[in-house]
């Protein structure tokens, strides 16, 4: 059983009842708002200030458009608002973060409809080459059938990765660092099933396959956790999940209103070619709250927990930090910084314009995680994370941004991330 202090059942509580509790907001908003005034009566338009006047949308095409083109572009926003023809975003570019050092990418996703009376279904996928010799190249996929009565989710992802793992639970040191390479091939699917409103719940086949796996051990001498735990050269984990979802969000990339709460439990069989039987659960609540529909300020809040509940995972495969669907956990350490059988996370996140025409603008955000070193254990420290971040609208249409941030944690832990979409 997981022994969570005090603090930690309370933290809990207060962040589930927000995130569950508070209603969405009851005004009704269009897929893509135009941010005018509310009031648009002529008489009260005549008095608006030059400061408040509505400033038509621009992204990052537009400007590149007026650099090479005279021609005016035609704004789509309100010409095409079902987005049945689907909508590109992409990105190439030179970044630099913990676990890569620079690294090379391609990003992009796709938002589209099956049926006018679907909900946004999207595609997002991302290809890496990095200085550490790293090249990872993930998929995640959510398509929503007509009149939403099926979801198919997907996650896809090939991994050639060296990456370092410094031991188990969240009182670990940098000093423990534990260098690895390892191959990976991810492969998640799941349909669900439309049950009441916007409940659904389902079943997936998901396997996780790792091989080639060394590691050189810590550099002080130590012998480190991954010995210890018990050292392979591959690992398999291959099962079954049931999930449930509840999601009325407006939109799959960048919400600026609405609720998403999933659940997963997840059991892993050697008769599906599992090294260890063992099982998992999976708890996801997002909210978020529109602080101001003409701006599309935003207050977004994220709980992710992640537990496991029986037998022994293969040590990778343990709950850690950036290792959930999107890589997202944990911006201000290095993927893969904390690992242990339970793992506690919550994110706020303050998304506000910077320009009146919505090319610009930026985020404030706070985190703090905590894990157990083995299951049966108690939570160790928290570990905080904060940081700022710009971003740059690619596709208006889709309310895609590029997001560019910087991160801090402990132990002098910092670094630049950088993402198409956002985090959560």
């Amino acid at each position: 059983m997981l022994r969570l202090k005090k603090h930690h059942i309370l933290l809990v509580i207060v962040i589930a009842l927000a995130l569950t509790a508070c209603p969405a907001s009851a005004q009704t908003v269009t897929l893509f708002p135009d941010p005018t005034p509310n009031d648009t009566s002529k008489n009260d338009l005549k008095n608006v200030s030059a400061k408040t006047k509505p400033v038509p949308l621009i992204d990052l095409t537009d400007v590149l458009s007026g650099l090479f083109s005279k021609k005016k572009k035609t704004d789509s926003i309100a010409k095409d608002p079902y987005v049945m023809k689907p909508v590109f975003s992409g990105v190439a570019a030179i970044g630099y973060t913990l676990q890569t050092r620079l690294a090379a990418t391609i990003s992009g996703n796709i938002l589209f409809r099956t049926d006018s009376s679907a909900r946004l279904s999207s595609i997002t996928s991302n290809a890496t080459y990095t200085q550490n010799k790293q090249f990872f190249w993930p998929i995640q996929s959510n398509i929503w059938t007509k009149k939403n009565k099926y979801a198919f989710i997907g996650d896809f992802r090939f991994y050639k990765y060296p990456q370092s793992t410094f031991g188990l639970g969240s009182n670990t040191i940098v000093e423990n660092e534990d260098p690895m390479d390892y191959k990976f091939f991810r492969f998640y699917e799941y349909m669900l099933r439309k049950i009441k409103g916007d409940f659904y719940a389902g079943l997936g086949y998901i396997i996780d396959y790792r091989w080639d796996i060394s590691h050189t051990g810590p550099k002080n001498g130590t012998i480190s956790d991954y010995t210890t735990y018990g050292e392979r050269n591959n690992t398999v984990s291959s099962g079954i999940t049931l999930n449930g979802v509840f999601d009325n969000r407006d939109n799959p990339i960048n919400p600026l209103h609405g609720v998403y709460t999933s659940l997963q439990y997840r059991t892993n069989f050697q008769a599906l070619g599992s090294t260890s039987n063992w099982q998992s659960l999976i708890l996801e609540m997002r909210k978020y709250f529109s602080l101001s529909e003409r701006t599309q300020d935003v207050l977004a809040l994220w709980s992710f927990n992640w537990l496991t509940l029986a037998g022994k995972p293969p040590f990778l495969d343990l709950p850690s930090n950036g290792w959930d669907s999107y890589s997202s956990t944990g911006r201000g350490y290095i993927q893969g910084r904390f690992r242990g059988a339970q793992m506690l996370y919550l994110e706020s996140e303050l998304r506000y314009r910077i320009s009146r025409n919505g090319l610009l603008g930026g985020v404030l955000f706070l985190n703090a995680e905590s894990f157990s070193k083995e299951r049966g254990t108690k939570l160790e420290k928290v570990q905080p994370g904060f940081g700022a971040g710009l971003r740059i609208k690619i596709k208006k249409t889709s309310r895609t941004n590029l997001g560019i941030d910087y991160g801090f944690g402990t132990e002098g832990s910092k670094g630049l991330f950088i993402t198409v979409g956002e985090y959560f």
